[in-house]
C-alpha cells in the first residue's frame, strides 16, 4: 500500500517510524488545546499564557545550535532519546503547573526538548534513507506526522466539546504517556546516524559551518519556506473568521483538505518530481506558496459563499506547495552538509523554524490587524524573493543541480569524469 501511493519500504525502520507516529498524534492532541488547558487549569488570563508561551519559545533560541553540537559528537539517538524524555518530564509537570512562571519554566522545557527531537531527527532520516531515497523518506515521514496531526486534533476537538478540567488533563497524560511509549520504542532502534570516529577527528567548527556562503543562500530559502509554513496554522484561521466573517467551519475544511492531500499525495508528487531538478522544483514550490496568497486575498473582494470557496482554492494551491517543498529542502539541507557537522549545519535549518514560529504569530496580527492586503501582499513577495533565491541555488550548491531521486554520488562520477578528459 505505502509503495502504491509512492512511499518507500520501511523495511528494518518499523520501530522507529511507530515512534514518530505515536509522537505526532500526541503532539496532535496537545496543540490546538495548548492554551486552552492552561486558561481551564490555571488563574492566569489569555494575555499571561500568550506570553508565557511566547517568551519560552524566545528563551529557547539557543537552544537549537547547542543540540547540534551535541549531535556531531555523541551521534543523533541518545539526543533523540533525551528529547522524548524532557518532554515526557515537561507535560508530566504541566499537571502541577499553576503559575506564569512555573509554566514559563516548563514550557521551556518542552519546548528546548522539542527542539533536541528536531535537531536529532534530520540526521536520523538520513543516515537510514539510501542516497537517492532521502525525498522520498522525508516526504513519507512529514505526510505521516500531518496525519498524525489530524488524528490528534480530532481528539482534541472532543476535548473542547467537553471543555472540563479533567479533559484537559487527560490530554497532558496522553501526551506526557505518548512521549514515554516512543522513547521505549527507540531504545532497540540502532544508531545509524552515530558518528564514525573518523568524522569525529575530524576538525570542524561552527566557523567553518557559518563561513558556508552556498548553505547560507539555501537557508534563506529555507527561511522563506519556514515562514509560508505558519501560514495554516496562524494566519488562515484568523483571517477566515475574523477578517472575512466565514463560518468556523471553513477552516476545520481548510485543514482536512491540507491534510488529506499531505497524507495521500506526499509519495505521488515526490514521484512525479522524480528526476526534475531539485533547484527548479523549490521555484516552483515558491511561486505556488505566492500564487495561493494572491488567491487568499482575492476572498476579501467576494461574498461569504464565492469567497469559502476561494479560501478553500487558496488552501489547494498552497499545499501544492507545501507538498513539492518539503521533501526537496528536508532532503538538501541534509545532503548539503558534511557528514562530521551535519547536527551543527541542520541546527540551522531547526532554527529557521523557530525563528519562524517566534516572529509568525506577532507579525501576523499585526499584518492582518491593518486589513487583508498587507499580510497577502507581504508573504507573497517573500516567496518570490525565494524563488529568485531558488534561481542562483545551482550556481552555488551543485546537489541543487541534481534531480529528485537522485544519487549525489553522480555528482562525484560527473567531476571524475570532467578531471580524465582534462588529463
Amino acid at each position: 500500500m505505502l509503495q502504491r501511493l509512492g512511499f518507500p519500504a520501511i523495511g528494518p525502520h518499523r520501530r522507529f517510524v511507530t515512534a514518530t507516529a505515536i509522537d505526532a498524534i500526541g503532539s496532535g492532541v496537545f496543540m490546538p488545546v495548548s492554551m486552552l488547558y492552561f486558561l481551564a487549569t490555571t488563574e492566569l488570563s489569555l494575555v499571561q499564557v500568550g506570553a508565557a508561551l511566547s517568551l519560552a519559545s524566545l528563551i529557547a533560541l539557543p537552544s537549537g545550535p547547542l543540540v547540534g553540537g551535541l549531535v556531531d559528537r555523541y551521534g543523533a539517538k541518545p539526543v533523540l532519546l533525551a528529547s522524548n524524555g524532557v518532554q515526557g518530564l515537561g507535560f508530566a509537570a504541566y499537571l502541577v503547573s499553576d503559575s506564569f512562571w512555573v509554566v514559563t519554566l516548563w514550557t521551556l522545557v518542552v519546548t528546548v526538548g522539542r527542539t533536541a527531537f528536531w535537531g536529532a531527527f534530520a540526521p536520523i532520516v538520513t543516515a537510514i534513507s539510501a542516497p537517492g531515497e532521502r525525498e522520498r523518506w522525508f516526504g513519507f515521514l512529514g505526510a505521516m506526522r500531518n496525519v498524525g496531526f489530524a488524528v490528534g486534533g480530532l481528539a482534541a476537538g472532543v476535548v473542547v466539546s467537553l471543555d472540563t478540567e479533567a479533559a484537559y488533563a487527560a490530554v497532558v497524560v496522553l501526551n506526557a504517556v505518548s512521549y514515554g511509549v516512543a522513547l521505549v520504542l527507540l531504545l532497540a532502534v540502532p544508531d545509524a546516524a552515530r558518528p564514525a570516529p573518523a568524522d569525529r577527528a575530524r576538525p570542524g567548527s561552527w566557523g567553518d559551518v557559518l563561513r558556508d556562503r552556498p548553505y547560507r543562500t539555501l537557508l534563506t530559502v529555507q527561511l522563506a519556506y519556514s515562514v509560508a509554513m505558519m501560514v495554516l496554522n496562524v494566519a488562515i484561521p484568523v483571517y477566515a473568521t475574523t477578517v472575512l466573517g466565514l463560518p468556523g467551519w471553513v477552516t476545520g475544511a481548510v485543514f482536512t483538505v491540507n491534510t488529506l492531500m499531505i497524507g495521500l499525495g506526499q509519495g505521488l508528487v515526490v514521484t512525479a518530481a522524480t528526476g526534475r531538478r531539485r533547484w527548479r522544483v523549490l521555484v516552483v514550490a515558491n511561486l505556488a506558496f505566492a500564487a495561493s496568497f494572491l488567491v487568499l486575498l482575492g476572498a476579501s473582494a467576494l461574498g461569504v459563499a464565492v469567497a469559502t470557496a476561494v479560501v478553500l482554492i487558496g488552501a489547494i494551491v498552497y499545499t501544492v506547495g507545501e507538498l513539492l517543498g518539503g521533501p526537496v529542502l528536508s532532503a538538501l539541507t541534509a545532503e548539503a552538509a558534511p557528514a562530521h557537522l551535519r547536527g551543527r549545519y541542520l541546527s540551522l535549518v531547526q532554527l529557521t523554524w523557530n525563528v519562524a514560529s517566534t516572529v509568525a504569530p506577532v507579525g501576523f496580527a499585526w499584518l492582518l490587524d491593518r486589513g487583508p492586503a498587507p499580510i497577502w501582499a507581504v508573504l507573497a513577495v517573500v516567496s518570490v524573493l525565494a524563488a529568485l533565491v531558488s534561481l542562483r541555488l545551482p550556481a552555488v550548491l551543485p546537489l541543487a543541480r541534481l534531480g529528485v531521486g537522485q544519487d549525489p554520488a553522480v555528482l562525484e562520477q560527473r567531476d571524475s569524469g570532467a578531471d580524465a578528459k582534462l588529463g
